[in-house]
């Protein structure tokens, strides 16, 4: 078999011949977007939030008080994609965005009595959403499926 720096084309097509649609990222990534294609339409008839809303209404409610910061972190989005969606939410009347007592520059949400049913219903709509997308698998199935995924995410945290 010729060494790496001589191989020829046909052999280097070979080597990269693993097909695109079963590697474990693009189907990843596919799951995921074939999700949110429902996702946003049960969160836009349930809700008449957006998916981003929805979901960063999720996560306040979840893990409130939360800084801008603890916002992005926890949804996974950039300081600017969370502070625009707490801004949103704010407008909507579903959060409050109170100054820190002990940093003048930074805020704290929470929800708001308006936000506590609409993080309810939003709630709902997520457990709904994760019953239809896992209907398919047993519950031996699932339960390996979150240990795996727990195991992968803390893996990819790693430095």
């Amino acid at each position: 078999m010729p060494s790496p720096q001589y191989t020829t084309a046909a052999q280097k097509k070979a080597r990269f011949a693993m097909s695109l649609d079963r590697s474990f990222t693009y189907r990843l990534h596919l799951l995921s977007k074939l999700t949110d294609r429902v996702s946003q339409h049960a969160y836009r008839e349930e809700t008449g939030l957006s998916i981003s809303d929805g979901r960063c209404l999720a996560t306040i409610g979840s893990f409130e008080p939360l800084s801008i910061m603890d916002l992005a972190l926890q949804a996974n989005l950039n300081k600017g994609q969370a502070s625009r969606a707490a801004q949103a939410l704010v407008d909507l009347g579903y959060v409050s965005k109170e100054d820190r007592p002990d940093d003048g520059r930074g805020v704290v949400l929470t929800l708001t009595p308006a936000g506590r049913g609409m993080w309810e219903r939003t709630m709902d709509v997520i457990r709904q959403r994760n019953e239809q997308i896992c209907s398919c698998l047993n519950p031996n199935e699932r339960q390996t499926l979150s240990a795996l995924l727990d195991r992968l995410i803390e893996h990819a945290r790693q430095p």
